[in-house]
């Protein structure tokens, strides 16, 4: 009898513990903090989180996402690096919401309530200094994906120093993912296909005989060479392009904000010239109805000129060939440091055979570090990973990235696993791309990373 009171007790005392577990005081703070920038009307979220009327009925689809660490969507492998916007929810914050659901997911007293995040018009940081448009209300055609380029003015009377930027999409369910640059002059037929700056003329009519266009939509020949290892530094067509200056900003699944003052100091901003031409560079999904877009930038003005001008370095991999049916194909790229630089952020990109990414700095005595490991790479949610200390990276020393793809019929988002595979825009093709941030480094920053 003694042994049942105590068990009895004991179960009551837990039942207490869950039941005093409230989303008014306690799980609303969790979701605000973290989970509430893509779960509220508008967003692409498929709920909002931010009242409990609109929580209550997923209260379990919530806690079964975060005990599994679905959500918060974060992909690094926690064993190498540290990321300032690592979104890994707290083990604490995790147990508060297995007991708020345990404990019937009440409501609790609204006095509880912090005061919700608030938001401008979907503007994360507020409402921006200046906008642009795309210039148009673009009818988006059903059934097909469209790789749209709209070129405008930026109508800035004056050179602007930006410490932040902000893409929008007109319409979520058209927008799959943006880039934003500028350019100097009106681009010509060959802008599909970017090179490096060093190449000539000849280099670029070689690259371009290479590729085709295809509804708008550009691919690798199935005639071209393959070159799946992209470090052999042979001065080959594996080395005709892959780097370049990369877009000022980007919009993708599940990415924020471009925030160029990283050390929030003002020292890091972008400059966009006086009467500049932009670029919106637009992948429209495939959708079963025709919608209509007119997706715009934000852009917040630094209060003054920066100490270094923050660079997008892109390093890409254009002549893999993934053979129907593989199921861990190896691609790699590297790109030598030419002078020190800092290395703050790094962006994975592939489609839907995309399996894991590894990025490593390799000195120039041997040595490797892993700057990122992503073992698990989703196409749905493609983030940027920002580190939380800039890592030096001395000349002579490279980057090393290595994507594995799987073109198996076990992978179930492949849309067809009987076809070899190569690069193309559309998303059914395959893509091995990084983008990085990079700062010139100062004599001084010897000593950082890790």
């Amino acid at each position: 009898m003694r042994t049942f009171t105590l068990a009895l007790l004991g179960l009551l005392a837990t039942s207490s513990a869950f039941a005093a577990t409230t989303f008014s005081k306690d799980v609303a703070p969790i979701l605000y903090k973290n989970c509430v920038a893509c779960h509220r009307p508008g967003e692409m979220a498929p709920m909002s989180l931010l009242d409990y009327k609109s929580a209550r009925p997923w209260a379990k689809a919530m806690q079964t996402a975060v005990a599994s660490r679905k959500m918060p969507p974060w992909f690094a492998d926690p064993r190498y690096g540290h990321f300032q916007n690592d979104a890994r929810l707290k083990d604490s914050d995790i147990e508060t919401i297995k007991a708020w659901v345990a404990g019937g997911a009440l409501e609790g007293d609204r006095k509880d309530l912090p005061p919700q995040p608030k938001f401008v018009e979907g503007w994360s940081l507020g409402e921006p200094d200046a906008v642009i448009d795309i210039g148009e209300d673009f009818t988006v055609p059903a059934a097909r994906d469209v790789y749209k380029d709209f070129v405008v003015q930026s109508n800035l009377k004056e050179g602007r120093w930006v410490r932040a930027a902000q893409i929008l999409p007109g319409n979520r369910r058209a927008v799959h993912h943006v880039h934003f640059s500028l350019i100097e002059k009106e681009a010509g037929p060959e802008a599909a296909i970017k090179t490096d700056a060093t190449h000539g003329v000849g280099r670029r009519a070689l690259e371009a005989s290479h590729f085709e266009t295809v509804n708008g939509l550009s691919r690798v020949k199935d005639s071209a060479p393959v070159v799946d290892n992209a470090c052999a530094g042979d001065g080959g067509i594996a080395n005709l392009s892959g780097f370049d200056e990369g877009s000022m900003a980007t919009m993708l699944p599940g990415k924020g904000p471009d925030v160029y003052d990283l050390f929030g100091d003002g020292s890091v901003a972008k400059y966009v010239p006086a009467g500049s031409k932009v670029r919106f560079q637009i992948h429209y999904a495939n959708n079963k109805d025709s919608l209509t877009d007119r997706t715009r930038i934000g852009l917040y003005f630094a209060s003054r000129p920066p100490e270094r001008p923050l660079k997008r370095v892109d390093m890409r991999n254009r002549y893999f060939l993934i053979p129907a049916g593989a199921a861990n194909h190896e691609v790699k790229r590297c790109y030598q440091l030419e002078s020190d630089k800092l290395l703050l952020a790094i962006t994975p990109h592939a489609h839907y055979r995309g399996k894991d990414a590894l990025y490593e700095l390799v000195h120039a005595d041997g040595r490797r570090d892993v700057l990122l490991s992503v073992p698990n790479y989703d196409f749905n949610w493609q983030l940027q990973y920002k580190l939380k200390d800039p890592v030096l990276m001395e000349k002579g020393s490279h980057i090393e990235a290595t994507f594995h793809f799987d073109n198996s019929a076990n992978n179930r988002a492949n849309p067809d696993s009987s076809k070899a595979i190569r690069w193309g825009d559309r998303s059914e093709d395959e893509m091995m791309v990084t983008w990085t941030e990079t700062l010139d480094a100062k004599p001084q920053t010897a000593a950082v990373g890790n």
